[in-house]
């Protein structure tokens, strides 16, 4: 296929998915016990302002002293509806003891990489800065799927920029590494997987047309030597998930800031898929979601000072 026909298709396909997809978590993974006070906000950035939705934790005597972290959702960079995250921004800010700053950024294909990590690089900023009305020293970053490989842009555009100063990263089911195809990527699910190779390519192609370009760092921080470089940037938790076809490539780059102390933990969540939090409707899909998002927001406490 041409390469200019190759492209439009996956624009079209990308746009059409966008169009269609329902990002509503499952009824089990909802939390509605946790009752979340939210305001929303527009945040300045170089490719233009970004909604997003602020949480803040139980109390008012929490909101000056409170750390702060930056929510990323998935998508497959083409999707855009932070709302999907508002589980987990609800639970992270009342067991974080955070304020959780859930935010939108541009879409593939519409603007491209770097857009959207430049502009989740610029919420950072945003987000650190001592006119907040929360502590911007004390600063996270994290995401899922697609928002994961953001977050690990972001966070080394921190190291390489000298600031803000990040104190933890969270990559969830990220995808680490474009240059692979994903009908390369290895799960035992096998036809099964929630990621199929055709969305992989769609999601790739859309976000980043030029194959060579998918080799930068801020794209695929697992691939060939991108994973070196990385001393002094942000302790990271990793979490996966043992049947997801991106496993391999966030177990390589745990073994990166491994390689240089910037490993804060690495989680395997068992017999589980890519989404397993917001799309899985296994009857030990809460379960698991539960447990996981309680260990993360432990090691958002212990990384920030509100948890010390």
């Amino acid at each position: 296929m041409h390469a200019g026909i190759k492209q439009l298709a996956a624009d079209s396909m990308a746009r059409l998915f966008a169009a269609v997809v329902n990002p509503a978590p499952k009824p089990a993974v909802r939390f509605p016990e946790v009752i979340g006070r939210t305001t929303t906000v527009s945040i300045p950035t170089r490719h233009g302002p970004t909604p997003a939705t602020i949480y803040y934790p139980p109390g008012e005597h929490h909101r000056q002293a409170a750390a702060v972290y930056v929510n990323v959702h998935g998508g497959g960079f083409v999707v855009g509806h932070r709302e999907q995250d508002d589980p987990w921004c609800r639970y992270l800010a009342a067991h974080g003891q955070v304020v959780v700053v859930n935010t939108d950024y541009v879409l593939a294909p519409h603007q491209r990489f770097p857009a959207p990590v430049e502009q989740i690089y610029d919420v950072l900023r945003w987000a650190s800065s001592p006119d907040r009305e929360w502590d911007g020293s004390e600063l996270c970053v994290g995401g899922q799927s697609a928002g994961g490989n953001l977050a690990a842009g972001a966070a080394r555009l921190a190291l390489e920029n000298g600031g803000p100063r990040v104190r933890l990263q969270v990559l969830h089911y990220a995808p680490l590494d474009l240059v692979t195809p994903a009908r390369d990527k290895r799960t035992p699910l096998g036809r099964r997987a929630v990621l199929k190779p055709w969305m992989g390519a769609v999601f790739d192609t859309a976000y980043i047309p030029d194959s060579d370009t998918r080799r930068h760092r801020l794209a695929s921080p697992a691939w060939g030597s991108n994973g070196e470089g990385l001393a002094g940037i942000a302790p990271a938790l990793i979490v996966t998930a043992e049947y997801d076809r991106l496993r391999d490539e966030a177990d390589a780059y745990g073994r990166n800031l491994d390689a240089v102390g910037s490993l804060a933990g690495y989680l395997e969540v068992p017999a589980m898929d890519h989404g397993y939090n917001i799309m899985s409707a296994a009857p030990d899909a809460a379960d698991a979601t539960r447990l996981m998002y309680a260990r993360i927001a432990e090691h958002v406490a212990r990384a920030t000072s509100s948890g010390q």
